[in-house]
């Protein structure tokens, strides 16, 4: 174990709830593994105390931190400059501090696509189906547009789809009950709704018209095995769970925070796995 000394750089993870968050443990790991003098905490904050709050975590030496719900948004507006990957997706998931100043990212377009090369899948290489317009959505969409696939989008609200749209040229959208004959047109399926995660119904979609060499992602990963994945299973399509974009995403900011290139590997996923059980 490490032992923290006065010298300790600082992270954590705010959010509000945040006591749910499985990056504690995952940063935790990295710490331990590589024997950084450092720590990443769990930081509670009310929404109407964020900016306050983040800008108290940087007087205090905090080396950056990540947000979760429902702080994405205003952490883009906390900060000093953000790059193209939060311009993109609208929102900021890594806030990194330095020298005063805030510097915003949003990582997940870019843990989604690690995920998938870590799986064998080349994101690039066929037309992707989005079901689902929130966050997730988004910043996935907006990395899968970034390498010229043809990405369709199928939101259970028109409404949401078409704004997401708006944001980021190129989208094609489809009614929500299109998304099953849609299947045909696509090598990936992309689920980013909280439907199918523990607690919640599962997705309703038959995966009939699916093409035999689709890859099926659910983003969900509590459980691991979603419905919709046991299915895409059974049928013999190659199914990804969303452990691995939670891993990957994390890499950029721990990289910044402690200045050390972190390895996502199956001792990473046991370790964080054995913590997925349904609240």
């Amino acid at each position: 174990m490490t032992i923290l000394t006065g010298k300790a750089r600082l992270a954590g993870i705010t959010g509000w709830p945040v006591g749910h968050s499985r990056s504690p443990r995952l940063h935790g790991f990295w710490l331990d593994r590589y024997g950084i003098d450092g720590a990443y905490v769990p930081l509670p904050i009310e929404p109407g105390h964020f900016p306050e709050a983040v800008r108290g975590l940087v007087r205090a030496g905090f080396a950056g931190v990540n947000c979760t719900i429902p702080h994405k948004v205003a952490a883009f507006a906390v900060c000093d400059a953000v790059d193209e990957t939060a311009h993109r997706a609208g929102a900021v998931n890594t806030l990194v501090f330095r020298d005063g100043r805030i510097t915003g990212s949003n990582t997940d377009g870019w843990g989604f696509l690690e995920n998938l090369r870590a799986n064998g899948v080349d994101p690039g290489a066929t037309p992707a189906l989005i079901l689902g317009a929130g966050g997730a959505a988004r910043a996935i969409g907006a990395a899968l547009l970034g390498l010229g696939v043809d990405v369709t989008l199928a939101n259970r609200t028109r409404a949401h789809a078409d704004a997401l749209a708006r944001d980021l040229p190129g989208l094609h959208v489809i009614d929500w009950e299109q998304r099953g004959a849609a299947l045909s047109g696509h090598g990936l399926l992309v689920h980013t709704t909280s439907l199918g995660m523990a607690g919640n119904p599962p997705l309703q979609i038959d995966l009939d018209r699916a093409p035999p060499g689709m890859t099926v992602v659910d983003i969900v990963y509590v459980p691991l095995e979603t419905p919709l994945l046991a299915a895409a299973r059974a049928r013999g399509l190659r199914g990804v769970d969303g452990l691995g974009m939670l891993l990957h995403q994390a890499v950029p900011g721990f990289r910044a925070w402690f200045n050390a290139e972190p390895v996502v590997d199956d001792a990473l996923r046991r370790f964080v796995a054995a913590d997925l059980l349904p609240a």
